[in-house]
């Protein structure tokens, strides 16, 4: 026999497609969902870590900073104390050099030269003074030359004048002092 079928299948299948089609378009919206947060909390996770890990290379860089800071302050008082011991280890290294001076000129002055004034520049020294003859100069330029503190005897000028009564040359004369240093072949 045959059956005939007159119930309305197409309409159950299209409605039991319909559930299936919202049951699986709502499974995929879920599924979307759940992989969008899963997505975002993996990406706001690394936003903090990266955040975390800036703060603590800034708070590191503001540490360091400082430190650079106080090297800089160390390094200036450093360089401030190496100066003031220059400055110490000069004086102390000039302070004999008036005394040579000083007995160098004792030791070499001819009689009949008389010093009327000495004025050190650095190393330079000026000497105005009164001598009897030109004679007399020339023995006191020698006398610098062969001596072991002083050096490079240099007349700039003689003129002849007259002081208590009598006939002199005045004369200006310019040496080095050479602390010591070409004492090879001179006499102290």
């Amino acid at each position: 026999m045959i059956r005939i079928n007159l119930l309305p299948h197409r309409e159950e299948k299209r409605r039991v497609q319909q559930r299936q089609f919202i049951t699986l378009s709502i499974f995929s919206l879920l599924l979307g969902l759940l992989v969008w947060g899963l997505v975002h909390a993996v990406i706001n996770s690394k936003i903090d870590y990266q955040e975390r890990r800036n703060s603590y290379l800034k708070q590191e860089t503001q540490v360091l900073d400082k430190q650079i800071a106080e090297i800089k302050k160390l390094r200036e008082q450093t360089r401030a104390l190496l100066e003031r011991k220059d400055a110490v280890e000069k004086l102390q290294s000039d302070r004999a050099s008036v005394v040579h001076l000083l007995d160098q000129m004792l030791r070499i002055l001819p009689e009949g030269v008389s010093v009327k004034s000495i004025r050190q520049t650095g190393d330079v020294i000026n000497l105005i003074g009164l001598a009897q003859s030109n004679a007399r100069i020339s023995t006191l330029m020698r006398a610098i030359e062969d001596s072991a503190w002083l050096d490079s005897p240099a007349l700039i000028e003689i003129h002849a004048t007259t002081t208590n009564g009598g006939r002199q040359n005045e004369f200006t004369l310019t040496f080095k002092l050479t602390k010591g240093t070409n004492t090879a072949g001179k006499k102290p």
